[in-house]
């Protein structure tokens, strides 16, 4: 009798703990609408920087990365971390042999959603530009929740909020902003609705160019365009150095007697933004801050 006892009494333990240890399904919000997945994956493969990014400032490791990050700040974050190919190729049978609770996929990699579903849930959290900050705000409390970090994303959701403050009022009476990309040689420039437009959304930073339309992927410009709208402050994101290409770097292209003519030429107001983590990493929490401290470090140092 007491040998029966102790094994109903195991096997009713071993039920209560398991029922106790079952993590509830939650609605995280993604490109494609609200969807329910199991809390508290234990292994998730990433195919986006920017969660990666996000991920790693809550302190969740990852189990499956992507080959190449072209950012070398979240390298110690994916240490150990499986390879599962890239962000437009996918390693299939990599994917298969970890078995991943969860994939996170996004921007580049979202057009490998479909696929990548066949071998577990899969979120697209691609972050969209036309309002970058609000959008990244969420994917860091939604990820907060699916990972039971709800304390640190509150944490790191107020020191951001607090920076952009302080970003915003350095930027008052400061003038207006050019925000262009380089591409070697080639450069385009991006207004407020476009893929850096945050900068001047968010920071309520004015743009030096009224004539800049809604392509996210920026106007083609020349050395004349930037003469002609006269930014005081000239915002530059250097592709190739982003992507880790050899060429003609942002600074030799702009080094001509057109851009030299303008303000923020003049009063040294031309800002390198870290382009890997701009156009790269971009919408992760880490990248958002670092770019506001390269802000506030400008405008402070103007004055």
């Amino acid at each position: 009798m007491l040998k029966a006892l102790s094994v109903f009494t195991a096997l009713a333990c071993g039920s209560l703990c398991g029922t106790a240890g079952f993590a509830e399904p939650v609605d995280v919000r993604t490109f494609r609408g609200v969807q329910r997945v199991e809390a508290l994956p234990e292994k998730v493969a990433v195919f986006d920087v920017a969660a990666l990014d996000t991920l790693a400032a809550l302190g969740v490791k990852p189990a499956g990365v992507i080959s190449t990050l072209f950012v070398d700040y979240l390298d110690e974050a994916t240490q150990g971390a499986e390879i599962v190919g890239s962000l437009f190729e996918p390693d299939f049978e990599a994917i298969n042999a970890l078995a991943p609770d969860l994939i996170l996929a996004g921007g580049r990699s979202s057009t490998q959603v479909e696929a990548l579903a066949d071998f577990a849930p899969t979120l697209d959290m691609t972050i969209l530009s036309d309002d970058l900050v609000a959008h990244a705000l969420e994917r860091l409390q939604d990820y907060g929740t699916l990972f039971g970090k709800e304390a640190e994303a509150k944490g790191l959701r107020t020191a951001f909020l607090a920076k952009l403050e302080q970003a915003k009022k350095l930027a008052r009476g400061k003038g207006n902003a050019l925000i262009i990309m380089t591409n070697g040689p080639k450069m385009s420039a991006f207004g407020a609705q476009g893929r850096f437009g945050w900068l001047h959304t968010a920071l309520e930073l004015p743009q030096a160019s009224k004539n800049l339309g809604e392509n996210a992927h920026g106007e083609a410009i020349s050395a004349e365009f930037i003469r002609e709208s006269n930014p005081d402050y000239l915002l530059v994101v250097d592709r190739l150095a982003a992507i880790g290409q050899n060429g003609e770097d942002a600074k030799a292209t702009l080094d001509n007697d057109l851009v030299r003519q303008t303000t923020a030429w003049q009063r040294g107001q031309v800002v390198y933004l870290d382009a890997a983590r701009l156009y790269v990493s971009g919408g992760g929490i880490q990248s958002m801050t670092h770019i506001l401290d390269q802000m506030i470090a400008a405008f402070e140092a103007n004055g």
